[in-house]
């Protein structure tokens, strides 16, 4: 089969961790071997997230030169190399010498009129309490947001229109390389209205949509949204809380999900699933299981309804 697997952001950091280095190398050294078990049997596509990577260089950048900062699609493109890096390393330890491996560095087509450039929503960076994200806010010029019981900052997150490096993406799978491709859902791209000139745009594609994109446009046989959950669950953390075996994408469309966390996986999923691919979300930690159809929740057009598990 052909996979691609979206990281979620336990596979680099934990809430509130501090994304240096050494913290991110530690929690991929966890997740290799799972990783490495699938590109053994399958060919296998990497996607993973950057929000907190992204914010740290925005937040060292303006520290250090606040009118020259680098804009996010540059910050896109260092934490796509940086982080493809980090997983790389870790994933060609566990793999046979042989096997190869590749980070594409990989841009993102969006619209300059998405509405998404008037009402920021994508969360970058650290968690602040509100007094203190306020000021920040103030401070810099950012918007800012609750995420949970925390605050961060928020940056526009435009819808993914179609992903560029198709042709080296397929490529390299078909040399039998493990790909690492749409870093952080990308570098944000668009074209100048009435023209063919590329540019990039401050903003921050989601990762797990751009993934959706890349994974129909590679002829993708399942795409996986690997998160800290073990499935999709009904009533999160409530008295009726309830795990989903299976779900057809439209009974799982009309469901809510939090924006900050569950809801772009299952848009995603829905997306891939409404294309005709078979999508599931499942645990990072239990990825084997999740593979072979034993964990997570699967979402077809198979399905009927919503399948408790």
């Amino acid at each position: 089969m052909r996979i691609l697997i979206a990281l979620g952001g336990n596979a680099l950091l934990r809430r509130g961790e501090v994304p240096d280095a050494g913290i991110q190398l530690h929690h991929l050294m966890q997740a290799a071997p799972g990783l490495a078990a699938v590109a053994a049997d399958h060919e296998l596509v990497i996607t993973h997230g950057n929000g907190p990577q992204v914010g740290l260089l925005a937040l060292q950048g303006m520290a250090f030169a606040p009118d020259d900062a680098f804009p996010l699609d540059v910050l896109g493109a260092e934490t796509e190399g940086m982080i493809g890096y980090l997983i790389e390393q870790e994933l060609g330890n566990v793999l046979p010498f042989e096997k190869p491996i590749a980070t594409i560095l990989t841009m993102t087509e969006v619209d300059p009129e998405d509405p998404a450039f008037f009402d920021p929503s994508k969360f970058v960076g650290p968690v602040y309490d509100e007094a203190e994200a306020v000021a920040l806010a103030a401070a810099k010029g950012w918007v800012v947001k609750p995420d949970g019981n925390r605050w961060r900052r928020v940056v526009p997150s435009p819808r993914p229109l179609r992903i560029f490096e198709l042709r080296p993406i397929q490529w390299l799978l078909d040399q039998g390389a493990v790909v690492i491709a749409a870093g952080g859902g990308g570098i944000p791209t668009m074209y100048v209205p009435g023209t063919r000139t590329l540019v990039g745009v401050e903003a921050v594609v989601d990762k797990d949509l751009a993934s959706a994109v890349l994974a129909r446009e590679i002829e993708a046989d399942r795409f996986v949204v690997a998160t800290d959950a073990d499935a999709i669950y009904l009533d999160y953390g409530g008295t009726d809380e309830q795990a989903l075996a299976a779900a057809h994408p439209d009974a799982l469309a009309a469901l809510s999900f939090p924006a900050g966390s569950m809801g772009p996986k299952v848009e995603a999923a829905v997306e891939f699933a409404r294309a005709g691919g078979e999508a599931w979300i499942g645990g990072l930690d239990g990825l084997a299981e999740v593979i072979a159809g034993r964990s997570g929740t699967c979402v077809s057009l198979s399905v009927d309804g919503l399948v408790s598990r």
